[in-house]
C-alpha cells in the first residue's frame, strides 16, 4: 500500500515514475545521515526526453516549467529510491534548477517553479525550500531543464 504521499501524487493524478537511469558513472540518489540528495534529474519520460532544445528559442518558458515538474517527479522517484517510503521526508531543504537558455532569456525563477510547485502540492510545508534557478548554455542530451534536491528525512 502507498502512503500518504504517494496518494497525494495519484489525488493530483500524477504516478510515481521509475528512476531514470544514470547516463554516466553517478548514482541516481545518495544518502548521508539523515539527508538524501539527488543528481541532476532530466525531464525523462519513459526514457526518453519529450523535448530538447534552449529555453526562450526552440522552447517555450510554459513548456519548460512543464518539463521542471516532470524533473521534480524524478527527483522525488530518487528519494524513494534510497529512503524507501517518501513518507519520510522531514522537508526539502533544497532545489537546484538549471534551464538551457537561450542568450536573451531571463525567466530561469518562472521555469523551475514547475519543479517547486510540485513540491508543494504534494508535501505542503514539508515541500517548502530553499532555491537557486541558473541559466546555462547547454545541459546533456540537450534537455532544456534540470533540477537537483535535498531532502532531510525523519528517522527510519
Amino acid at each position: 500500500m502507498s502512503g500518504a504521499v504517494e496518494a497525494k501524487l495519484a489525488e493530483l493524478g500524477l504516478t510515481l515514475p521509475e528512476v531514470v537511469p544514470p547516463l554516466a558513472a553517478y548514482q541516481p540518489a545518495v544518502q548521508s545521515g539523515v539527508y538524501v540528495y539527488t543528481s541532476g534529474q532530466l525531464p525523462m519520460v519513459e526514457g526518453k526526453l519529450p523535448v530538447t532544445g534552449k529555453v526562450g528559442g526552440e522552447v517555450t518558458p510554459e513548456e519548460a516549467k512543464e518539463l521542471a515538474r516532470t524533473c521534480g517527479l524524478n527527483a522525488l522517484a530518487a528519494v524513494k529510491s534510497v529512503a524507501g517510503d517518501l513518507d519520510r521526508v522531514a522537508r526539502v531543504v533544497k532545489v537546484v534548477g538549471f534551464v538551457a537558455s537561450a542568450p536573451d532569456f531571463t525567466g530561469q525563477p518562472a521555469v523551475i517553479n514547475g519543479t517547486s510547485e510540485l513540491l508543494g502540492e504534494v508535501l505542503g510545508d514539508k515541500g517548502v525550500h530553499a532555491r537557486s534557478a541558473v541559466g546555462v548554455a547547454v545541459l546533456p542530451l540537450d534537455a532544456p531543464v534540470e533540477v537537483e534536491i535535498q531532502v532531510e528525512l525523519t528517522e527510519a
